[in-house]
Parts: C-alpha cells; sequence; structure tokens
C-alpha cells in the first residue's frame, strides 16, 4: 500500500469514528451565518472560478473525495458544482443561483476579492455555511476564510532567494496573475526583504501570467534576450518555475537559484538538475478542509473566522519524500502533502 493509500484509509477511518458521533443531532448554532435550522443531510455548493488548471482539478478532486466521506456518514446529499471559467461576473451569478435553490453550504475560491461581497451577504442572511479559501473575498459576511499566509510565502521565498545568491544579484520575479489575491499577496510579502536589500539587490523584470508552464517559459524566455546576465529568479509559483527552468535550458542559460511551488514538474527537474532551490504549497486539500470545516459550522461546531494553515517547506532535505509519491499524482500536476481527519481537526482545534 502506498503511503498515499494509507493516509487516505486512516483519514476515513477518522471521520467515521468523529462523524459518527454527531451525526444524529443538531447543536446550538456557534459559527456566523449559521442559525440552526438546517439539518442533514446537507447540499454542499462548489463555487470554482475556473476548473481548467490541473491545480484546480485536482482541488476538486479532495473536496469530491470528502463529500463521499461525509455521504457514508448521512451528512452529506449531494455536491453541486458550478465552473465561472474565470469570469468573476458569472461566478457571482452561479453562487445567487446555489441561493435560489438553497444549497446549505458554498464552498468558495473568489474570482474577484471584493465583487462577490453582495451576494454573499445575502447568503450568509439565509443561513448558508460559506467557507471560502485559496482567493479571499474582503468581506467578513462569510463563515470561515481557510487559507495558507501567502505574504509568508512570499517573504520566505525572498529571503531563501537572496541568501542563496549570497546576498547580491539581479533577479527576475514571476507572479501569478495581477487582481488575484494569493498571488499579489505572495508579492506583497517579498517586497520588505526586497527592500531591505535594494543596494544589493535590483529586479530586472517581473511578469503576470497564468499558473501554467507555458506562458511563464515564453514570459522567461522574452525576458532572457533583453537580460543577458541574471543570478536568480524569485518565482511565487510551481509550474512557473519550471517554465523559467525550461526557459534557461533552452536558452542554453545556466541554471540559476531559484524559489518554487509543489509543481511535480519542477520538483522533478530541481531534481534532475541539481537546483539551488526551495518550495513550499497551498495544498490542494484545502479543498477538503473547506468541505469538512462547512459541515462542522452546519451541525453547530464553534468555527472560528479565520483558520491559518501552516506553510509545508520543501528543500533538499525532504524533496525526496515527495518524488517517491510523484507516480500518484498527474504530471502536470501538484505533489501535495499528506492529509487525514486528525489533521483537520488539529488546524480547528488550534485557532
Amino acid at each position: 500500500m502506498t503511503r498515499a493509500s494509507i493516509f487516505a484509509s486512516a483519514s476515513a477511518l477518522c471521520l467515521g469514528l468523529l462523524l459518527s458521533i454527531g451525526a444524529g443531532s443538531q447543536a446550538e448554532a456557534a459559527a456566523k451565518c449559521i442559525k440552526g435550522d438546517r439539518k442533514a443531510p446537507y447540499t454542499i455548493g462548489w463555487a470554482n472560478i475556473y476548473s481548467v488548471p490541473t491545480w484546480m482539478k485536482q482541488t476538486q478532486g479532495t473536496i469530491e473525495a470528502q463529500v463521499e466521506e461525509l455521504k457514508k456518514k448521512g451528512l452529506v446529499d449531494k455536491l453541486v458544482v458550478t465552473d465561472a471559467q474565470g469570469d468573476a461576473n458569472t461566478q457571482i451569478q452561479q453562487i445567487q443561483s446555489m441561493i435560489d435553490s438553497d444549497v446549505d453550504a458554498i464552498i468558495l475560491i473568489a474570482g474577484s476579492s471584493s465583487a462577490p461581497a453582495r451576494v454573499l451577504a445575502d447568503a450568509c442572511a439565509k443561513g448558508i455555511a460559506i467557507i471560502n479559501f485559496d482567493s479571499l473575498v474582503d468581506t467578513d459576511d462569510v463563515t470561515a476564510k481557510v487559507n495558507t499566509d501567502s505574504a509568508q510565502w512570499g517573504e520566505q521565498a525572498a529571503k531563501f532567494l537572496i541568501d542563496s545568491m549570497g546576498g547580491k544579484g539581479k533577479i527576475l520575479v514571476l507572479n501569478g496573475p495581477a487582481g488575484i489575491s494569493v498571488s499579489d499577496d505572495r508579492r506583497k510579502g517579498a517586497q520588505p526583504v526586497l527592500d531591505a536589500n535594494k543596494d544589493n539587490v535590483t529586479v530586472l523584470a517581473e511578469t503576470n501570467t497564468p499558473y501554467n508552464v507555458a506562458p511563464a517559459q515564453e514570459a522567461v524566455t522574452s525576458l532572457l534576450f533583453a537580460n543577458p546576465e541574471i543570478d536568480g529568479i524569485l518565482s511565487l509559483g510551481g509550474a512557473l518555475s519550471a517554465g523559467a527552468v525550461l526557459a534557461l535550458d533552452k536558452q542554453g542559460r545556466e541554471q540559476v537559484p531559484i524559489s518554487g511551488e509543489n509543481a511535480r514538474q519542477f520538483l522533478e527537474l530541481w531534481k534532475e538538475k541539481g537546483l539551488k532551490s526551495w518550495a513550499t504549497m497551498q495544498p490542494n486539500w484545502l479543498g477538503a478542509f473547506a468541505t469538512y470545516v462547512a459541515v462542522q459550522a452546519l451541525e453547530g461546531k464553534d468555527v472560528p473566522a479565520f483558520v491559518k494553515v501552516p506553510l509545508p517547506v520543501i528543500d533538499n532535505s525532504n524533496i525526496d519524500e515527495y518524488l517517491a509519491r510523484a507516480k500518484d499524482f498527474p504530471a502536470d500536476g501538484y505533489i501535495y502533502s499528506p492529509y487525514d481527519q486528525a489533521l483537520f481537526d488539529k488546524l480547528l482545534a488550534q485557532q
């Protein structure tokens, strides 16, 4: 049995032990938006901003797996999935449709930090549990927000890169799409570190591309033609890192220190080429965790308004542990850390 299978089995076992205790009764509502009048089995709405990137597909997979476990315990009846195809206005309309059909909970990655405020306020007023993760909204009219610290993400990546260059050098900065909170917050977190080293570290250029290898490779290729001397790459996304490594290779350029994420292709290139690298991750299981939190709230549990998920770190001391599980993940996917029900309960308890 693979490690992934062991963790999956553990998750199912712990889920059964925990939820079988409280499945039959409705406690007093203890979380925002919860009125205590909704009864299991619940209908869960997954308001996906877009489904094309592999990261999103993997994330939806963890949501679907969690829903199946909750169905076995009589806590969930069905999962309603929408895909806004990257359009924030479409996502708002789809959330409204979920409200109109009276779903019990909405799981949300927001396409805009501000635009959904009105529709989320409406959902909250109707007693719908709203769990927002990854790309967060500005409004507090949600039951809970679940996320890693994206600013810390950027800070740690910048510190690694500058240290790996000996405190000085010329760098490129690779960002995800502009206007997406995860991307913007990572970049904001890196800025104080860059400012503290501005006398010795020069940012030659920056990019904003989708979190996909091809556009990142194309963008970095253009920057390589314009910048013959590069000492490091501050990449704030895993697929971006893979694209940068491939661009350097194609141009016959020497590899430089580069930060990154847990994209399988990047981790494999890291090992293959002996890169000087560091990575963290936005675990795909945040989707499963958000689903679990929603049901906990509906069951009357005291769910905190914000649940901070610690950033796992990947470096040369543990990269082999991740690569040993690579076969369990898509070639263009993300090798995320194992999770189980005990982890979810620990994250909720420590807030």
